[in-house]
C-alpha cells in the first residue's frame, strides 16, 4: 500500500482504461489506484479485472448502475479514507488529464497545499482540442463561480485534485448530492470554507479523443444553479 491513491470513475472506458491504468503505474512516484465503475456495459470492468493480476495495488469498485460522477468518487473518497491514505486523487479515464501530472499535485500537498488542483487557467488558458464555445463556456463558469461564492480560485470546476485526506474527513460527504461540475465546485467550496489552504497547479488539459464526452446541458444547468445553492447555505450556515 502506498500513501497516495488515485480515484478513477468509469463508464464506457474500454478504449482508455488499459492505457491510463498503465499510465498511472508507470509513474516515478508509486500510487495505488482505485477505479469505480458504473457497470459499464462494454467490458471496462472485465478489462480491469484482468489488469489486477499484474497490478496488485490495482483495486475496483463496481457499482450497479449509472449514478453520476460526484457519487461515483464520495464512494471511492469513502473507501479511501476506510484505508487511511494520506492523499487521495481525482482524475479522468480518458487521458484528457495527463497522468504525469499527478506528481505535480502530489509534490504541492508534500509542500504544504492541503488541496492542490490541476489548474487550467492558472496561467492563462491551457486547454487543446476544444471548440472556442465550451473553453469561453468553461473559462467564464470559473468567474462566475468567484463572483457568487467569493473563491480566488481560477479553475472552480477543475476535476483534477489531490486531497490530502484530513480536507476529505472534514466534509459531511453523506451530504453531496450533486453529480457534475457542481459537485467538483461544491468540494472546493468547503474546503474553502473550512480554511485549508488551496494550491493551483498549472497543467494542459487535452480533450479525449477516444470514447464519448459523458457532458451534457443537465450538467451544466446544475453547475449554474447549484453554486447559488451553495451561497445561500453559507449565508444561513447550513453548509
Amino acid at each position: 500500500m502506498n500513501d497516495g491513491i488515485v480515484i478513477i470513475p468509469t463508464y464506457n472506458e474500454i478504449e482508455n482504461i488499459e492505457a491510463i491504468v498503465r499510465a498511472v503505474f508507470q509513474l516515478p512516484v508509486a500510487f495505488d489506484l482505485l477505479v469505480v465503475d458504473d457497470n459499464s456495459p462494454d467490458g471496462t470492468a472485465a478489462k480491469v479485472r484482468e489488469l489486477q493480476a499484474e497490478y496488485p495495488n490495482l483495486h475496483m469498485e463496481v457499482r450497479q448502475g449509472k449514478s453520476g460522477l460526484g457519487t461515483a468518487y464520495v464512494h471511492g473518497f469513502k473507501w479511501a479514507i476506510l484505508r487511511k491514505y494520506d492523499y487521495i486523487f481525482e482524475m479522468d479515464a480518458d487521458f484528457s488529464h495527463n497522468p504525469a501530472d499527478l506528481v505535480k499535485l502530489y509534490q504541492a500537498c508534500h509542500n504544504g497545499a492541503d488541496l492542490s488542483i490541476g489548474s487550467r487557467y492558472v496561467t492563462g488558458v491551457n486547454v487543446v482540442n476544444w471548440p472556442l464555445s465550451r473553453v469561453l463556456m468553461s473559462y467564464y463558469a470559473s468567474s462566475y463561480v468567484r463572483a457568487v461564492t467569493g473563491m480566488t480560485i481560477r479553475d472552480a470546476t477543475a476535476g483534477f485534485i489531490c486531497y490530502k485526506r484530513k480536507v476529505l474527513e472534514s466534509v459531511n460527504l453523506d451530504r453531496i448530492k450533486f453529480v457534475g461540475y457542481a459537485f467538483q465546485i461544491e468540494m472546493k467550496y468547503r474546503a474553502y470554507c473550512n480554511g485549508f489552504n488551496i494550491v493551483e497547479v498549472p497543467i494542459i488539459f487535452t480533450d479525449r479523443t477516444k470514447g464519448q464526452s459523458k457532458m451534457s446541458s443537465a450538467i451544466f444547468k446544475e453547475a449554474i444553479f447549484g453554486v447559488i445553492r451553495l451561497r445561500w447555505k453559507k449565508m444561513l450556515n447550513r453548509l
